[in-house]
């Protein structure tokens, strides 16, 4: 019998197509999984909070001016905004201005930057205790490359890049292998498929 030959024996047995998915994805007929009880299940989470909100970080999280900070919050919100600027596209041809902004609340979802307050110059927030200047490429540019003044502050630059089809992909770089270090300005490039997409 082949690894997968239980999905059919599975819908012998009358599974709905739902329990068949499921088995696929797990790659583990229901007959040979091994179930907890909801009693041992409960005793090992005694004490435990009964919802994501009651869970606090070891340092709290506040986005700018102190506003509290959700990252759930934040990634529907984040949602919602591509969701419009994509509609706002398809009903007017023309893109919604939202793509700093866009790209500083996907750099707090998927690399952790926490911002500063606003206004603040030389620097967007930090990552994990660095200062990160962010830098986002919409999809009108057709160039991959970004300049930021060179008298900013940020130890890192990340650039985002939001394409035609609103997919989004960064890449965090340290400020030394950034080019034109003797100038006004400091270049950085973000190669098409190179970095974290989404």
């Amino acid at each position: 019998m082949g690894d997968w030959e239980f999905l059919y024996e599975m819908n012998d047995r009358g599974y709905s197509p739902e329990e068949i998915a499921d088995a696929a994805s797990c790659g583990v007929a229901p007959w040979e999984w091994k179930y907890l009880s909801k009693e041992w299940i409960d005793s090992q989470l005694e004490g435990a909070p009964e919802a994501a909100y009651d869970v606090e970080p070891y340092e709290p999280f506040q986005s700018r001016e102190g506003f509290p900070y959700s990252v759930v919050e934040q990634t529907e919100i984040f949602h919602d905004l591509v969701d419009c600027a994509q509609r706002h596209l398809e009903n007017t041809g023309r893109y919604l201005q939202v793509w700093g902004e866009l790209g500083e609340i996907y750099a707090e979802i998927r690399f952790g930057l926490r911002r500063h307050a606003t206004h603040r110059a030389g620097s967007d927030g930090t990552i994990q205790g660095k200062l990160v200047e962010v830098k986002t490429i919409s999809p009108e540019k057709s160039s991959d490359r970004v300049l930021v003044k060179s008298q900013g502050d940020f130890e890192q630059l990340l650039i985002i890049h939001i394409d035609r089809q609103f997919q989004f992909q960064g890449k965090l770089f340290d400020r030394a292998e950034l080019k034109g270090a003797e100038g006004k300005f400091l270049r950085g490039r973000l190669e098409p498929g190179i970095g974290e997409s989404v």
